[in-house]
């Protein structure tokens, strides 16, 4: 609209100088086409404007009526039992699932995890590694199957004691507007000053905090210099604080340079050291010491095993590893 009512104006111009030159008009009559085009244009532009306006209004409409018609969760006051000791024993049984009920995504998923093992979750986008860590948490229900935690279905437990059971670290990292000490303890408020030196120690970034001007005392904010790897052990440190009897990780180290990603798997080893953990892998080489690895592709499991024994099948997960190595490279980090 706004071209329109500018070419115009130019027309108007033009023509009426062309006019004006031949005596055929005078040049009041160009300042008043001039007048009348501007007074035409302006409500063209406000109604264009206030469509636009309309359009945000009915996409953001649509939105927040869409989650109004939600289903509310169920109430679970009738659940009174609670699993506190926890050995970190996981079993799915032949779950199925799908975000949309007429299109199922995971088929049949059967695993079964024993205390203290660390399981790789691997394969292509869209695969449905994310969904199966969605689902162990319960953060959507299960349309079919069931998953145990310690012989105990999740589906008898409430949601606040599933997700007490697990820490997560995640590949995008959130810290919130406070101390650095806040941060750290904002998934167990009553832990102490030493627990949260201690676990800073553990994964390394101790040192740096120190050096900042008021130590764990520091007000983090976007204002203060932090690197992606940093704010990484950060989260470590919290989970490591929790104390949670199991984790999930999603590949935390995506997004940070060789060096930096060396830091984080080490703080990450000491992590899941003693703990039932689940791990979403992207880059194949930091799981290789996975006690099990599941490879998936379009909600099923295709291939099992150690990365040993998946190399020597020569199937889908050997041409997955290779295919973020050259031939060279993977047979050196093979050997």
């Amino acid at each position: 609209m706004s071209f329109v009512g500018n070419f115009s104006f130019v027309v108007v111009c033009v023509v009426g100088a062309v006019l004006c030159s031949q005596s055929i008009i005078e040049f009041g009559v160009i300042v008043s086409f001039m007048i009348y085009i501007r007074l035409f244009t302006s409500p063209l532009g406000q109604i264009a404007q206030i469509a636009t306006t309309l359009q945000s209004t009915a996409a953001a409409s649509e939105r927040v009526f869409e989650f109004l018609e939600e289903k509310e969760l169920e109430d679970e006051s009738n659940k009174n039992f609670k699993l506190e000791s926890v050995e970190g024993k996981v079993e799915f049984k032949n779950v199925v699932f799908g975000y949309d009920k007429d299109k199922t995504i995971i088929h049949n998923f059967s695993a079964y995890v024993k205390p203290g093992d660390k399981v790789a979750i691997v394969g292509p986008t869209g695969a449905g590694k994310t969904t199966i860590v969605n689902l162990l948490m319960r953060f959507y229900e299960i349309d079919d199957g069931e998953i145990l935690i310690d012989d105990v279905p999740i589906s008898s437990l409430t949601r606040e004691n599933v997700h007490s059971l697990f820490g997560m670290v995640l590949q995008d990292t959130w810290l919130f507007e406070g101390t650095i000490k806040e941060n750290i303890k904002y998934s167990k408020l009553d832990a102490t000053d030493e627990e949260v030196e201690n676990a800073c120690k553990v994964v390394g970034v101790d040192h740096f905090i120190k050096t900042l001007p008021e130590g764990y005392n520091t007000i983090f904010n976007d204002g203060t210099s932090i690197s992606v790897g940093q704010k990484q052990l950060l989260t470590i440190a919290r989970a490591m604080v929790e104390n949670a009897p199991m984790l999930i990780l999603d590949e935390a180290t995506s997004s940070v340079d060789t060096r930096t990603e060396q830091l984080i798997q080490k703080a990450m080893d000491k992590l899941t050291k003693n703990r039932t953990t689940f791990v979403i892998a992207h880059r194949l080489s930091t799981i290789k010491n996975a006690d099990l690895i599941l490879v998936m592709k379009d909600g099923n499991i295709i291939e099992k095993g150690t990365h040993k024994s998946l190399m020597k099948q020569d199937g889908f997960y050997k041409d997955l590893y290779e295919s973020q190595f050259t031939s060279k490279h993977a047979e050196v980090i093979e050997n």
